[in-house]
């Protein structure tokens, strides 16, 4: 490919990315912007997606970096089907996602019926469906970081007699930190902006699981300008997240490139 072709390529994309969010963006002004920020409903609904998304990514981290390791360091009969359920969401239609977990924690489902609870239609539910759907997208960079620690760093931990805790929490957890961190992030931004299996298993209830998503659905049919500022909000936090990502990543990158030295 010829270097005009590639700058061809490159620029007509950055136009089919860039265009619509800059009249998305340049639609509203900053002074409307501030106004439509007090209103309760739209910060109501910004509170609650804050709330539900830290909460969820708390829950995928906690339970995703075992998971990862174990994924990335072991072999296992029946480990190619595992991978495949956990990156089944990434792929899955949302509402798809949203009725499978109304099926398994409804009122009538296979664990609501089993434990007596009804999580359709709460703010639990809504955390659910976050860490349903985004969970894959911390697992997978998470899985890749501990696959790239260089061996020969825990066998020397491992000559020092330290024991695995020990090696993954000073060896391990350290230089798997970028991938964990942009693992995390990328998990959070598809939580902040999860809609089909939400609005699905959680309902659509104002205060409870109305989520900003939600908002902007429910706003672009009667008012178009909260719609937007919703929507240009919801912009903002998603490419704040992930430019802060990409400056942490970078620093923590250049932070742990200087252990494996050290361990040679």
């Amino acid at each position: 490919m010829t270097r005009a072709a590639a700058i061809a390529a490159g620029a007509l994309l950055l136009l089919l990315l860039g265009i619509p969010i800059a009249s998305l963006i340049l639609r509203v002004p900053a002074a409307s912007l501030a106004a439509r920020m007090s209103e309760p409903a739209i910060q109501e609904a910004l509170r609650l997606s804050l709330v539900t998304t830290l909460a969820s990514t708390l829950i995928i981290v906690l339970l995703g970096t075992p998971v990862a390791y174990v994924l990335a360091t072991r072999s296992f009969p029946g480990k190619r089907v595992v991978e495949t359920v956990i990156d089944l969401p990434m792929v899955l239609p949302p509402t798809v996602a949203g009725l499978a977990l109304l099926l398994a924690f409804g009122r009538a489902g296979f664990v609501g019926r089993a434990l007596g609870i009804e999580l359709p239609f709460t703010t639990l539910a809504v955390i659910l469906a976050q860490v349903f759907m985004s969970a894959p997208f911390f697992i997978a960079p998470a899985r890749a970081g501990f696959s790239g620690v260089d061996r020969r760093l825990v066998d020397a931990a491992a000559t020092l007699r330290a024991s695995e805790g020990y090696t993954f929490a000073r060896v391990v957890l350290p230089l798997t930190l970028p991938s964990l961190t942009a693992g995390a992030a990328m998990a959070c931004a598809r939580a902040l902006g999860e809609f089909g299996a939400t609005i699905t298993f959680a309902g659509n209830l104002p205060g409870v699981t109305q989520t900003m998503p939600l908002a902007v659905y429910v706003a672009f049919q009667s008012d178009l300008e909260a719609a937007i500022v919703l929507s240009v909000l919801l912009m903002i936090l998603s490419f704040g997240l992930l430019l802060g990502l990409r400056a942490a990543t970078g620093r923590m990158g250049s932070a742990s490139s200087l252990v494996s030295p050290i361990a040679r």
